[in-house]
């Protein structure tokens, strides 16, 4: 046994003090828990970092000390920019926060901020996303009418949105990016050069390492509610939409479950896939609402 300063006690003071070791351990310091992961935010349309100021109160008081980042990036109306750009300015952004988290990091991504996550974990080879949390996103696209999509394109309803979206000029708007019009689903696999991509549902060179690099993720956490009032069908973002007749299929029956285009049969199967459907909440309080943090977000933010 060593005493101050490294120095070896002799054997008769180890024999005095054996009896005493139980409580000079009792009184040693505790050790400090490990530090929280870090959270990284991605907004939705239209939005900005200040709209996540009440779940940034939540994280903190719930989770004091976390390093969290709302990422500042394509606000407002940049928001419409191209997804792929988007992408890119987003990996960008999270490549040193990863880098300095080896233990893994949190994502949570509102609305089509999902689709900008789901994209950066298939295209990032290397990403320690532990938990991606997909707060009311349309993973399976959007086919509904909304202000956004009245404001944006005045002339147009979504019965025959398709024939702007599908254009070469409409993918140069991120809403367009994810239009899905079950009745022209062969003109969504040619002309969606983002959604049909990050599915599986159009063959690319990229297709199999995606699909490895998604997996990579620890948890899929899906989030969403029949009260939304924007995500249509509201399953979307459980991975369910409409079949032609417009009636609603669940994950477990699309194609790209099935098929396990690009993972999520394996990760159901891995138990790493969570649903949690929350009524009675609008769209825009999703990232405010403090029983949906507490019941579907803060659990998965170790």
């Amino acid at each position: 046994m060593l005493g101050l300063w490294g120095q070896r006690l002799p054997a008769a003071w180890v024999l005095l003090l054996l009896p005493f070791l139980p409580l000079l351990l009792l009184a040693a310091p505790a050790p400090h828990r490990a530090s929280y992961k870090p959270v990284i935010v991605v907004h939705g349309l239209f939005d900005s970092s200040y709209s996540f100021r009440h779940l940034l109160e939540y994280i903190n008081e719930t989770h004091p000390g976390t390093v969290v980042t709302v990422l500042d990036l394509f606000d407002g109306r940049e928001s419409l920019r191209p997804l792929w750009e988007q992408v890119q300015g987003f990996r960008e952004a999270v490549v040193p926060i990863m880098a300095k988290a080896p233990q893994g990091v949190h994502l949570i991504c509102y609305s089509q901020g999902g689709l900008v996550c789901r994209a950066l974990l298939s295209v990032m080879d290397d990403h320690n996303v532990d938990s991606f949390i997909s707060l009311s996103s349309p993973q399976m696209g959007q086919y509904g009418d909304t202000d956004y999509l009245k404001w944006l394109f005045p002339t147009s309803m979504r019965s025959n949105l398709y024939r702007i979206c599908y254009s070469p000029w409409g993918q140069e708007f991120s809403i367009c990016n994810y239009w899905h019009d079950p009745h022209h689903d062969d003109l969504y696999l040619n002309a969606s050069s983002f959604l049909a991509l990050i599915n599986g549902e159009r063959d690319h060179p990229n297709a199999t390492v995606w699909r490895k690099n998604f997996l990579r993720v620890g948890h899929l956490v899906l989030i969403g509610g029949p009260d939304d009032g924007v995500i249509t069908p509201w399953q979307s973002s459980f991975f369910g939409f409409y079949d032609a007749n417009e009636t609603v299929l669940e994950m477990e029956e699309q194609l790209v479950y099935l098929r396990d285009s690009f993972g999520l049969k394996t990760l159901l199967a891995r138990g790493a896939i969570v649903r949690c459907p929350m009524a009675g909440i609008s769209h825009t309080a999703w990232h405010s609402n403090r029983t949906l943090y507490e019941t579907c977000i803060e659990p998965w933010l170790s």
